[in-house]
């Protein structure tokens, strides 16, 4: 009897034990195609962290699960083990960062590397911040920087967005947007495509990764590479289910982590150039501003950065002052 009782003890203690090494699945979600650069980086992280631990990686793409602007909250909250967002999905509780998104502060491919590398003076403080909201960062995924989509002719001023519905992805695109006279309207990544098909917007904002991917020359045929934001992706982990890995665990995702973020900046910087000849071999026209229209851009664009300063308050201030100094 005293042996049938134990076993039975033993039976109970497994089942409510929670998951064994065997047993750790963590579910992404991703609102891009697993054919975008994002959802391929995504299995090369899958494909290590397998190969290395008992750890399963399940992939969701294309918003099955989540839309962009619900992960922050399902990731947080623990609806879902991992996910995929637009950095600027946070700045309803951490304004500073869309720093990324003030106009031209970072537009160059050397002062992006130098921001988002880990541990900088720019990236640490986000991180930090967004850990407190049931979230850590496990990598940045490269997006590129934004460019304009119209039909007819590029967009060459910023007289020519007056009037006009502009597709953005962030608040302070949004703010950008206005101030420099358009109607900025929030449209998801996945919702692209048919918001261009339809007209319910003039101009799109995204990254030449989502042209690609998306193959919006279907429904768009003009590029400018304006260049004013650094788009980016983080891929988060809910701070529950992280603490709850072993340390073996833990150690093999971070270097798959680490490995998926290098592999990914250094294959975004080839594919951008190969994404506008992509586009233009299927009839887009491109605009590459010149020196003289940038700064015609940046002279409408310094209000929203003070507008934005004044709501990022001390964080907002110590990252923008980071970014200046790089």
């Amino acid at each position: 009897m005293k042996k049938t009782l134990a076993a039975l003890a033993a039976a109970f203690a497994c089942a409510f034990a929670g998951p064994t090494l065997a047993d750790t699945t963590l579910r992404i979600t991703l609102q891009l195609p697993t054919a975008s650069h994002l959802g391929q980086n995504l299995l090369m992280f899958k494909e290590e962290v397998e190969a290395n631990s008992d750890v399963k990686i399940e992939i969701y793409d294309s918003a099955q699960l989540y839309r962009d602007n619900e992960v922050p909250e399902a990731v947080g909250s623990g609806e879902i083990e991992m996910g995929v967002a637009s950095l600027t999905r946070y700045v309803s509780e951490i304004p500073a960062v869309d720093l990324f998104y003030m106009p031209f502060v970072l537009n160059t491919e050397e002062k992006v590397r130098a921001a988002v590398a880990p541990g900088s003076p720019v990236r640490a403080p986000l991180d930090e911040a967004i850990l407190e909201t049931g979230s850590r960062v496990l990598w940045w995924q490269a997006y590129g920087g934004n460019v304009f989509l119209s039909k007819g002719e590029p967009v060459r001023s910023p007289e020519e967005l007056k009037g006009k519905k502009v597709r953005v992805f962030g608040k302070w695109l949004g703010e950008w947007v206005k101030e420099v006279g358009g109607a900025p309207t929030l449209i998801s990544g996945s919702e692209q495509f048919l918001a261009y098909q339809r007209g319910t917007v003039d101009v799109g904002m995204t990254g030449m990764s989502g042209v690609s991917s998306r193959k919006l020359w279907e429904v768009m045929d003009s590029i400018t590479a304006v260049n004013n934001a650094d788009i980016e992706f983080i891929v988060v982990v809910n701070e529950d289910v992280w603490q709850g890995l072993t340390d073996g665990q833990r150690q093999v995702i971070e270097t798959a982590a680490r490995n998926a973020e290098t592999h990914v900046r250094d294959y975004m910087t080839e594919f951008e150039t190969e994404a506008f000849a992509e586009a233009e071999a299927n009839g887009m026209k491109i605009h590459h501003p010149t020196d003289e229209e940038i700064e015609v851009w940046k002279a409408a664009s310094q209000p929203v950065i003070d507008a934005w300063l004044e709501e990022a308050g001390p964080l907002g201030q110590q990252v923008l002052d980071a970014a200046n100094g790089l």
